[in-house]
């Protein structure tokens, strides 16, 4: 593996690579902080957001790689950065020596691995996994969890410190997935168990207003952030405005189940959550707020008329 030098003393003109919903966020951020930003997405529409948005426009990743101090990566998965990174027109064939790829996606530890190795190795340039702790709604309050150079990080920091909170080195590469998808084991069994109780108290004579409002509203140790989020959109019956998908967080524990059984400590409890998940996307709900695992608990409950 080779060293990392950094090529400027900072960063001036940052390349982003998916103009989503947490890619804007970023560049909106990044913007505001005064940094020149280059953005590329294969979706037109996308595209054009970010030029509405004050961004510079590039035909493909190699000639935004060319042209900028670090590459900012929020892609969908595995598939969609190896092709952004190697496929034809990819960022290795653009980027020079001593410059930083920062992957905020959410992917496996191997993936990441691979990856990392692959680029530093061809262009000497740094490889962070970085992903992102935090919705769309708490941006500048996002934790980045990230691995790799402790020194491309401190690089780095003042572009990631304009949309989070904070950004901590967690080991080398693949650490940054790994931390992120055992907290996505947490959301799938946090989010199951919410939906479930919700669905539950009506038939032990608790009205589920009353439920939430006095558990959400105390100092109990069992009450989160999530489970107020996902208490009020049942309520609401609002599944269709999501925060996060009930197909991403699918896509997300689906890694990170397998991360745990290639490391010899397989996960029961979120295994057994993730099976809900399954069962909404299977009734239509894979679109719709994660929340909407409640329509699954409902339908198990609900009685035959005779």
């Amino acid at each position: 593996m080779i060293s990392w030098t950094r090529s400027k003393t900072k960063v001036e003109t940052i390349g982003l690579i998916g103009c989503g919903r947490m890619g804007v966020c970023m560049l909106e951020a990044m913007l505001k902080g005064g940094f020149k930003v280059v953005a590329y997405d294969v979706f037109p529409e996308a595209t054009q957001r970010a030029a509405a948005m004050g961004a510079d426009l590039t035909d493909n990743p190699k000639e935004l790689a060319q042209v900028v101090d670090m590459v900012l990566l929020s892609l969908p998965g595995p598939l969609q950065i190896r092709d952004v990174l190697f496929g034809e027109n990819g960022v290795a064939y653009g980027l020079g020596k001593g410059k930083v790829v920062v992957d905020t996606s959410t992917v496996d530890p191997k993936t990441t691995r691979e990856n990392a190795e692959r680029l530093e190795e061809a262009t000497a340039s740094a490889y962070l996994d970085c992903p992102i702790l935090g919705r769309p709604s708490a941006t500048g309050k996002w934790m980045l969890p990230t691995g790799g150079s402790q020194d491309a990080l401190e690089y780095v920091k003042q572009v990631l410190l304009t949309f989070a909170a904070n950004a901590v080195s967690v080991g080398g590469h693949g650490a940054g997935n790994a931390l992120k998808l055992l907290n996505q084991m947490m959301f799938t069994c946090i989010n199951a168990v919410s939906s479930e109780v919700m669905a539950i108290a009506e038939y032990v004579g608790v009205d589920p207003q009353m439920f939430y409002n006095t558990v959400a509203s105390s100092s109990a140790a069992t009450v989160s952030g999530l489970f107020r989020e996902v208490g009020k959109c049942i309520l609401n019956h609002d599944y269709n405005h999501p925060a996060f998908t009930v197909d991403l967080l699918i896509k997300d524990t689906k890694l990170a189940l397998q991360m745990a059984k290639d490391s010899d400590a397989p996960s029961f409890l979120a295994g057994y959550a993730h099976m809900y998940n399954e069962l909404a996307h299977a009734n239509g709900h894979g679109n719709e707020d994660t929340s909407a695992v409640y329509k699954v608990f409902a339908k198990q409950f609900e009685k035959e008329s005779t």
